[in-house]
């Protein structure tokens, strides 16, 4: 069956980073893109970042643009989302999908506060 399990949230200062990981199984990984999302109390979940199948392509959110990285290994199945400069609007839960199904990791928590 489709798995997806983030890992790597916490608690973080204002400036300070995470690297987030989303381990991927039960379907072929390397033919789908991937996305980050997030979702805070009472917010609709957005998309932060994304990923193409092979890594050539990505995109962002103009909130993160510039202070996030999304990458892939496709090899070990996993996608990543590196976390620089983070705000306390950044707070959120974190969830890892592919992007052209319904298909959803179970989140991980980032909070950012002084």
């Amino acid at each position: 069956q489709v798995q997806l399990v983030e890992s790597g949230g916490g608690l973080v200062q204002p400036g300070g980073s995470l690297r987030l990981s989303c381990a991927a199984s039960g379907f072929t990984f390397s033919s789908y893109a991937m996305g980050w999302y997030r979702q805070a109390p009472g917010k609709e979940r957005e998309l932060v970042a994304f990923i193409s199948s092979t890594g050539g392509s990505t995109n962002y959110a103009d909130s993160v643009k510039g202070r996030f990285t999304i990458s892939r290994d496709n090899a070990k199945k996993t996608v990543y989302l590196q976390m620089n400069s983070l705000k306390p609007e950044d707070t959120a839960v974190y969830y890892c999908k592919v992007t052209s199904r319904n298909y959803w990791g179970q989140g991980t928590q980032v909070t950012v506060s002084s």
